[in-house]
């Protein structure tokens, strides 16, 4: 709607150019009158289930639809206390601002040009209550949501679902290897990795065995045999990786080179020295190739080392029981 009459002296409105924009002016006291955009507060509230909690629309725009907990702005509150006040007027449910997620600019028929500014918000207490605005309230999967009131509303989910994206796969991740489940882990993406570079990684291990005291009596083997048992335990260490079923295959081949460096003559601490220098160079290689960059790949890292230690356990023991024999 366009003025008429000036609020401050009563003198009549018309349309000028002012800063390259059509405004309202007082033709009498030239009062500018600026339009600007509504300011609405969203709260965007995950349970522990990845759950978003939205309300059902009691009154228009958009009556039946669903939509986060939203609302204008009032004198007197920040844009923070009124996505808090908004999601306890609407949903019954009490909380706290964790971060800022979005501010969009929406235009629609019923209300105009508005600022929607979505915070995440983490519930600390009350009950799940459709309440003034709402005729029901529920929490929908994040990826499976009905259709929403609002494209706004849309955005913010899909950047808070993002900005988790990382923090729920090494969750999810973490959780797999605890139950010790053969489901999707994230180091499954470095698993290829071991298998692709055995070689260039046997050369390294290679290197630094016939350089280090603690494995003095390899300095004297025969290369080829070295570089061709280092690539052997690699690829079982990539198939084990991978879930095949190689736990007899990894007894029998560390027993037979157990009994192998016993009958070279080399001490039981330089066949373990040097089962430990594989792992240290696996691992060096893995960090020299750039794969943490961001926390969701230092921790593939981290979950693929702990996952090395459970095979490089059974490799010595199991050399050093070949060797005792």
């Amino acid at each position: 709607m366009k003025a008429l009459y000036c609020s401050q002296c009563g003198g009549a409105v018309e349309e000028r150019v002012i800063a390259d924009r059509i405004r309202e002016v007082c033709t009498v006291c030239d009062t500018i009158f600026y339009q600007n955009p509504l300011p609405a507060a969203a709260a965007l509230v995950l349970d522990a289930g990845r759950r978003v909690l939205l309300v059902k629309r009691k009154y228009p725009p958009s009556e039946g639809m669903w939509c986060l907990p939203i609302g204008f702005a009032e004198m007197g509150e920040t844009i923070a206390s009124a996505a808090l006040r908004e999601l306890g007027e609407e949903t019954g449910v009490a909380g706290r601002i964790l971060r800022l997620i979005d501010a969009d600019s929406w235009s629609g028929k019923y209300y105009g040009d508005l600022l929607v500014v979505t915070f995440e918000v983490e519930k600390t207490g009350g009950a799940e209550t459709p309440g003034d605005d709402a005729s029901d309230v529920a929490y929908f999967p994040i990826d499976q949501l009905p259709p929403l009131a609002f494209p706004s509303n849309e955005k913010a989910i899909r950047l808070c679902a993002d900005l988790h994206r990382d923090e729920w796969a090494i969750h999810d991740s973490f959780h797999r290897l605890e139950q010790g489940s053969g489901a999707e882990m994230l180091s499954d993406t470095l698993v290829g990795f071991v298998s692709e570079h055995a070689d260039y990684v046997a050369r390294l291990w290679l290197a630094d065995v016939r350089s280090n005291r603690t494995s003095k009596g390899y300095w004297s083997l025969n290369t080829d045999q070295l570089l061709a048992e280092c690539s052997s335990g690699l690829k079982l260490l990539g198939r084990w990786l991978e879930g095949e079923s190689t736990e007899e295959q990894i007894r029998k081949f560390y027993r037979e080179l157990g009994v192998r460096r016993q009958s070279q003559g080399i001490q039981l601490y330089e066949m373990l020295s040097a089962i430990m220098l594989l792992k240290k160079q696996i691992w060096s290689y893995a960090l020299s190739q750039g794969l943490w960059e961001r926390p969701v790949e230092m921790y593939r890292i981290m979950e693929l080392q702990s996952r090395f230690a459970v095979f490089f356990d059974k490799a010595m023991y199991d050399s050093a029981r070949g060797y005792a024999d």
